[in-house]
């Protein structure tokens, strides 16, 4: 039986199997952990994709509905079929403590998603009630009969194999979360199913966000407006901080760098580095309208599909061809993306695609010149049937730069002189004088940044994003 339980001790090592080797002064069956796993991307571009919209989608549900009831339902069904659970609950405690199922929805056979539990409702009310007592989260895989009786009777008479319930946190700066005691539960009977760290770390966040939704409905109109947009977006920030690259990938031939800030706890910005199947890197500068909310949607749902076609898809104008057909089926009139793609091979080699997006700037080692990498079309949302093709190859030389970046940086306003922007030219002006001393990828990203915000004042009125690729010698 794998467990896994939040305690304030350091966390074992990375399991090697089914639950992992035993942590030290610990049961074979029993695992702990500071927190509950956060990471709910797999690395399975497809899988990754669901995972981000059921989030997201969540997210907007708490922020936008006012049907409690009707969010509950949704938020449990996202659970069950997100986890592959037969059954999931909402359980809250009264006033007298007792366990009240609030919500009680299965898993349809025939494949029409979640229905309503007819009936008594039959779950382990001992792993509930653990978990509350606890305030810790449970994932188990039962093995055999002696461990269903170890986790509680219920277990046992209801056979189960697999159990996973987290309590319901709404945050520790959430103004109204002490009246609030309940779980979010879901079970199986299948002899095949078990909750991984994923299932569980995509729980606990569905789960923060029936916590938000039930204790807003106890917040005056006012503070519940203020109160549920802040944390849906504290929480789509820290999804999109999840989803940028830690680190830049090792790459030969070339040094990478990328850096972002958002205007707001949310951006329309995004970049990321993806290995494609023939060995080449995909660099990627992505900027949806707006900022907030809506725009975070939109850049996570898009970062998700363009890694999958990156992969697949060996030329960046059928990349970017792909990914605005499917954007345009589901942006909203007024919204679209900028973007730009490139493509860099082992040897220099580079084909890239500019849709719509502030011209990356090409520095030559050789001479000094810097050169704009115009557009090759227009931004995605715009046109469906739009044919992008790829420009290039261009060849990158030992020492040679390309410095990718948004609209933030250009249109920042003089901290003195509101009307006076950074400007294409602060920028050639900003990198020229950086690049006289032969600066790092990082360097010079952080150079180009500390220039536009102290022209700036520290002010950031868009979200600002810069990437910088370096071809080292070879």
């Amino acid at each position: 039986m794998a467990l896994w339980r939040k305690k304030s001790t350091p966390p074992p090592p990375p399991p090697s199997g089914p639950g992992g080797p035993p942590s030290a002064g610990g049961r074979a069956d029993e695992r702990v952990y500071d927190d509950p796993p956060t990471r709910f991307l797999s690395g399975d571009p497809l899988q990754d994709r669901r995972q981000v919209r059921v989030l997201l989608d969540a997210i907007a549900r708490v922020s936008e509905s006012r049907d409690l009831e009707s969010l509950l339902e949704h938020v449990v069904d996202s659970a069950v079929s997100t986890t592959g659970a037969e059954q999931g609950l909402l359980v809250l405690l009264d006033d007298e403590g007792r366990q009240t199922v609030r919500v009680a929805r299965r898993l349809d056979p025939g494949g029409a998603g979640a229905l309503a539990v007819e009936g008594p409702v039959k779950y382990s009310t001992s792993v509930v009630a653990r978990v509350l007592a606890d305030d810790e989260p449970l994932r188990t895989t039962v093995d055999n009969e002696a461990e269903a009786r170890e986790l509680g009777t219920s277990v046992f008479d209801l056979k189960l194999r697999a159990v996973m319930c987290v309590p319901l946190t709404p945050g520790r700066d959430h103004p109204s979360r002490s009246h609030l005691r309940g779980a979010l539960y879901v079970d199986s009977k299948a002899a095949t199913r078990s909750f991984t760290d994923e299932d569980l770390a995509l729980f606990s966040a569905l789960a923060q966000h029936i916590a938000i939704a039930l204790e807003n409905a106890h917040l005056n109109l006012e503070a519940l407006e203020k109160v549920r947009l802040e944390r849906s977006l504290e929480i789509a920030s820290e999804i999109q901080e999840g989803l940028m690259p830690k680190a830049p990938p090792e790459i030969d031939g070339y040094e990478l760098f990328g850096w972002y800030r958002p205007a707001e706890h949310a951006t329309g910005d995004f970049y990321d580095f993806v290995v494609t199947r023939d060995g080449r890197l995909a660099v990627v500068v992505g900027d949806v309208t707006g900022h907030g909310i809506g725009p975070a949607l939109v850049t996570a749902t898009a970062q998700a599909s363009l890694r999958s076609y990156a992969k697949i898809l060996g030329d960046p104008g059928e990349v970017v061809t792909q990914l605005n057909q499917d954007l345009c089926e589901r942006l909203d009139d007024g919204m679209f993306l900028t973007l730009f793609v490139a493509f860099l091979a082992p040897d220099g080699q580079v084909h890239y695609v500019n849709a719509g997006q502030t011209p990356p700037l090409l520095w030559r080692k050789q001479g000094g010149a810097i050169q704009a990498l115009a557009g090759t079309g227009p931004a995605l949302g715009m046109m469906d049937d739009f044919e992008y093709q790829s420009e290039g190859p261009i060849a990158l030389e030992a020492g040679d730069r390309l410095i990718l970046l948004t609209d933030g940086l250009v249109e920042a306003r003089h901290r003195d002189r509101p009307d006076r922007l950074f400007g294409e030219s602060g920028v050639r002006a900003t990198l020229s004088e950086l690049l006289l001393s032969d600066p790092s990828a990082q360097a010079l990203t952080e150079g180009l940044v500390q220039g536009v915000l102290e022209f700036a004042g520290g002010r950031r009125e868009d979200d600002m994003t810069v990437v910088t690729v370096r071809r080292r010698a070879t």
